[in-house]
């Protein structure tokens, strides 16, 4: 079965290791396809107006699209021709080229959605948080408006293509298994390890008590050991289902010290996984979009993060 992924590409750097990464993964999946989507710049919407009154400026205006479409399509023909070079079937590989309309990230939200596309990738652009807020990026509002589709995140040269599925036992994680066991399946090259990070009182209530609650965290770690044991039954299940036998599989644990997001990015560097997963949220404070996943994205450099709505 084809997996189909929508590319959002450009010519920054950024999105060149976007290419390297995928390039990469398409050699150990050989089930995926890519769309690279190039929005073409926005047109001052003055000529805009002044094109539905003015025949010169409406010249001028057709004059811009053209540059615009044959500088995008050039961008595409020269991106498929490198991943072709790199040894990716060309028959893997389609393009497509947009007028922006509601926006960069909405536009490829919007095409990813009607083209039924199994994730969006990009190349993460690097801003900082403060600028994120003001100025938005593309990464930024591709993560924050994707409420369907998975959005894979690239920073810099992943290493390698071993993956690390962070776990908490809830709904989200549950999506992000499927959404790894359906890309990695039936590609018997491929390993998967679950990692949880056992939750703490603080993890779910803000308050710094200057005494800890013994006994309401020994509730806490008993429950979420209920929890993850059927979890993981379920987990093997879907894994198996997915042709994926537990030799492929690696669960691992951590008692932690940090954060559950520091946690898990110091696992990955650790362990040397080149791609991490995660649900943007889950069971509590813990992994609320915005907190866990939101610091894994920011902190994972060198890496691929794939981020499950």
């Amino acid at each position: 079965m084809k997996r189909k992924i929508l590319v959002a590409v450009d010519d920054s750097f950024h999105s060149k290791h976007c290419i390297r990464y995928l390039v990469s993964m398409a050699g150990l999946l050989p089930s995926l396809n890519f769309t690279l989507v190039h929005v073409q710049p926005s047109i001052s919407q003055f000529l805009l107006d002044d094109a539905k009154r003015s025949m010169k400026a409406k010249v001028e205006l057709k004059k811009i699209q053209r540059r615009n479409r044959e500088a995008a399509e050039e961008l595409l023909t020269g991106i498929q021709t490198q991943m072709a070079n790199s040894g990716i079937d060309t028959g893997r590989i389609q393009t497509q080229t947009l007028a922006k309309n509601l926006g960069v990230a909405k536009d490829i939200i919007e095409l990813a959605q009607e083209g039924r596309y199994d994730a969006i990738a990009a190349g993460r652009r690097g801003l900082t948080g403060m600028q994120e807020l003001f100025l938005g990026s593309l990464t930024a509002k591709l993560v924050e408006h994707s409420a369907v589709i998975p959005v894979w995140i690239i920073d810099g040269e992943v290493p390698n293509p071993r993956i690390l599925l962070a776990v908490d036992g809830s709904e989200s994680a549950f999506r992000a298994l499927d959404h790894v066991c359906f890309m990695i399946g039936d590609h018997p090259e491929t390993r998967l390890t679950l990692f949880h990070v056992v939750p703490r009182l603080g993890d779910y209530c803000s308050i710094d008590f200057s005494q800890p609650d013994l006994e309401m965290e020994s509730f806490i770690v008993e429950g979420d050991k209920r929890c993850l044991a059927d979890f993981y039954a379920h987990a093997m299940k879907t894994c198996h289902s997915a042709g994926i036998e537990k030799e492929r599989i690696e669960v691992k644990e951590s008692k932690r010290k940090v954060g559950v997001g520091k946690a898990i990015v110091e696992e990955a560097r650790k362990g040397g996984y080149g791609t991490v997963v995660i649900g943007r949220r889950g069971s509590g404070r813990a992994f609320f979009m915005g907190s866990v996943s939101r610091y894994v994205l920011g902190k994972s450099s060198n890496r691929a993060v794939w981020l499950i709505p």
